[in-house]
């Protein structure tokens, strides 16, 4: 399951997504997720499907790459898709077995919110698949340029999350080398009840805690060796630069929340039809 983790790992390509501005990219994920939340019809949810699929497309990342991201919250989904079948309730009983209820508007919400994390997941792997760390520093440094009139450490903060992401794949594949070097040892991480798998992941934390944290000191020794400094005089290799691919990004996205926006206020709910549907039955 470790190595189905995608959020932070960069898929090299020439396409039109690796070459949008970093900062249109952040900007952009913002608003995808914004029109997340602001839709409430599965027509909405349908309209952010088609921009994902068209954003992977042009991006020219393998489809099974982005949906792998979506593993590292199965629990998450069954989880929260459960929680919400049980306790929401409604006017139409589908299903009722002692003190549960099932509704059809607690089976629909459900099922929105399922969709809803997913997308977020989807568009935040897609980001971090087309664009590298050291990109996302500069395009989240300058955005954040702002705060640094109130003497924020934007650099310094840019700086964390760029080796943060980094460091993602770098420490699951050590996860994953310890978890085979246990295993070789004899141990067991997948039979037995709940407490003892929890019991059996403490061999796993305290050798990668360790190899982390031995990991920041090398690179804290790299960056002093190499006379960095957190100097608010530092210059950039790269600058960055709009161009219109940038503006036409930019519209797409404006084009998503307007029409989300519209499909709120006219289009006809599948909720409504679905309700009619079970009265008929």
């Amino acid at each position: 399951m470790l190595n189905d983790v995608t959020f932070g790992q960069y898929y090299p390509a020439q396409s039109f997504a690796h070459r949008l501005d970093p900062r249109v990219k952040l900007l952009m994920l913002i608003a995808f997720i914004v029109a997340i939340f602001l839709t409430d019809t599965f027509y909405g949810l349908a309209a952010c499907a088609l921009f994902l699929v068209a954003a992977t497309i042009f991006s020219r990342v393998p489809f099974g790459s982005v949906l792998r991201s979506v593993k590292g919250i199965i629990f998450l989904l069954v989880f929260t898709s459960l929680l919400n079948l049980f306790l929401h309730s409604g006017e139409h009983l589908l299903w009722q077995w002692g003190i549960i209820h099932i509704y059809l508007e607690g089976v629909l919400f459900a099922v929105f919110l399922m969709f809803r994390l997913v997308f977020l997941v989807l568009g935040s792997a897609l980001l971090t698949l087309t664009t590298t760390p050291v990109a996302l520093t500069d395009g989240l440094e300058s955005l954040l340029t702002p705060l640094k009139w109130i003497r924020f450490p934007v650099h310094a903060l840019a700086l964390i999350m760029s080796i943060a992401l980094r460091f993602i794949p770098t420490l699951m594949d050590e996860t994953n080398r310890i978890i085979s070097a246990q295993k070789a040892r004899g141990a067991d991480f997948e039979t037995g009840n709940l407490i003892k798998r929890v019991k059996a992941i403490i061999p796993i934390l305290i050798p990668l805690l360790i190899s982390a944290f031995r990991r920041a000191e090398e690179l804290g020794d790299a960056m002093d060796a190499r006379c960095y400094t957190n100097s608010p005089h530092r210059t950039k290799y790269k600058k960055l630069t709009l161009g219109w691919r940038d503006l036409v990004a930019a519209l797409i996205i404006a084009a998503l929340i307007a029409g989300v926006v519209l499909l709120n206020i006219y289009a006809y709910d599948i909720w409504p039809a679905a309700y009619m549907y079970v009265v008929v039955l």
